[in-house]
């Protein structure tokens, strides 16, 4: 089943103004006021949340194994999480993550 082009050129437009609205709402009505304390104290855990996030489905169901979950993949996150929660350092932990998934394929062949 083909989509008309001027389908495809609506769903872009549509997609590409619902962006601007979603970021306008905070950026442009909200960038000259003070937010309230409740809602800073969130937006502090939205970064923190975002890698976990992009990082989950790749180690559970990575491409590479055909979404079979793989040990090294596994035993890396874990000491990602283990170093990060050590450490309180991300780059440490994204470093030792990938430096330990990197060694165990490298070795397991």
């Amino acid at each position: 089943m083909t989509m008309a082009s001027w389908h495809i050129w609506l769903i872009i437009i549509t997609l590409g103004v619902g962006t601007f609205l979603i970021r306008f709402s905070f950026l442009g009505l909200l960038g000259n006021r003070a937010l309230p304390p409740w809602v800073l104290r969130h937006l502090r855990y939205t970064a923190v949340a975002v890698l976990p996030a992009i990082a989950t489905p790749l180690v559970l169901w990575p491409a590479a194994t055909e979404g079979q979950t793989d040990p090294a993949r596994l035993g890396a996150a874990v000491l990602a999480l283990v170093v990060g929660y050590v450490l309180k350092n991300a780059i440490w932990a994204i470093a030792a993550g990938m430096g330990a998934l990197y060694l165990v394929l490298y070795l397991g062949g």
